[in-house]
């Protein structure tokens, strides 16, 4: 594991701490021997070696850390201590439970049910093996009962999507396979689908969609409303539609900055610039129509020259045609919105530059958020 590390970067995540920590503890509390390093198979089937830290012993309970460490993936967890301790209970099995800076899910449609803490299904099950495999052969009749904290958890959770999900108190113990993949695109259509899961079960008829939190500033001064509340689709917008509709929603609004979602109005699924840009063709191809040929020729060669999608929207003001463009634009970027939901969904689109503030909205957008900024009171 240490070479594709030093190779990749790649890290692990906050289960397989948990679970070399539980490893560790319950290991020393079954020997009664100190141990510095611990081995754990992940679930992908890497072999991981684990420094222990921050040890500690008393009666019927071992306590120990294993320090998280991300790679070169940007995770807020990174450096921080994960603690476990095993302790000797009359019942029989493994129980596992959190303590301080593990959050506590409080809406539902998460990985653990309302009330429990949010130690994920796999990282349950790392702990418990963990933990069953090196405490088959103790002679203790009843079970263990596995603690897992991170002190720094209920600060770092602040930095996550966790109290926006409904994930209270701290931050989650997740993982499905034990390494982080730095910057994964799965790790984040992963993260997108927990957002809907969630929405979905807040039986809402409306969800609420945006690239990020670009924008949040004037969206709050200009109608009241959080785009916190919104599932961030990053550049997945076809990926993000079609979750969606799978979830059954049969309505959503999507708010977005010009520059990101002129993309859509061509028909990009993925807004990543790595797929290309594009934009100054877009618009080109919108507002050109609008205008005679040799006005058309002069707008194409000016819009080809810029750079920005604000400097195109000075453009387009000079011309005179900048409302008529925008209009045409937000309705072929919801035209493409629902495409991508298999005509699902209805949707309505608000755009807006930092610059220029709101640019174009579809017909509906505005009662639609009335009634979302009504709910928020």
């Amino acid at each position: 594991m240490s070479a594709i590390r030093e190779a990749l970067r790649w890290g692990y995540t906050t289960g397989s701490c948990a679970a070399g920590a539980a490893k560790a503890a319950a290991s020393m509390l079954v020997s009664g021997e100190m141990v510095d390093h611990i081995r754990l198979l992940t679930p992908k089937g890497y072999d991981l070696t684990l420094e222990v830290h921050d040890i500690s012993t008393g009666n019927q309970e071992v306590s120990c850390a294993i320090r998280k460490d991300s790679g070169d993936d940007p995770d807020v967890t990174n450096g921080s201590l994960v603690y476990a301790s095993v302790k000797r209970i009359s019942e029989p099995g493994v129980q596992i439970t959190g303590g301080i800076g593990v959050g506590v899910v409080t809406k539902p449609g998460l990985d653990q049910p309302v009330g429990n803490h949010a130690i994920n299904s796999t990282p349950r099950r790392m702990i418990r093996e963990a933990v069953e495999e090196v405490t088959a052969n103790d002679h203790h009749q009843g079970g263990y009962l596995v603690t897992i904290s991170i002190p720094d958890g209920v600060e770092l959770a602040k930095k996550t999507f966790n109290p926006k999900l409904g994930i209270e108190g701290g931050i989650s113990v997740l993982g499905t396979t034990g390494i982080v993949e730095p910057m994964s695109d799965e790790a984040l259509k992963a993260t997108i689908e927990v957002e809907l899961n969630v929405k979905a079960a807040e039986k809402s008829d409306i969800v609420v969609m945006a690239p990020g939190n670009y924008g949040k500033a004037f969206m709050e001064q200009t109608y009241g409303f959080s785009l916190e509340t919104a599932v961030t689709t990053s550049n997945f917008i076809a990926e993000s539609m079609k979750m969606a509709a799978d979830r059954g929603f049969t309505k959503a609004l999507f708010v977005g900055h010009c520059g990101k979602l002129v993309k859509v109005a061509g028909g990009i699924e993925n807004t990543h610039s790595k797929y290309g840009d594009h934009r100054m063709e877009i618009l080109t191809d919108i507002a050109c129509p609008m205008l005679d040929e040799d006005q058309a020729a002069s707008l194409k060669a000016e819009l080809a020259e810029c750079i920005a999608t604000d400097d195109a929207v000075a453009i387009l003001d000079r011309y005179g045609i900048r409302q008529k463009a925008m209009d045409e634009m937000v309705l072929r970027i919801r035209h493409y919105l629902q495409l991508f939901s298999g005509e699902k969904i209805h949707v309505e689109v608000v755009t807006f530059s930092n610059v220029y503030g709101e640019l174009g909205k579809t017909a509906q957008a505005d009662a639609w958020l009335d009634l979302l900024t009504d709910r928020e009171v």
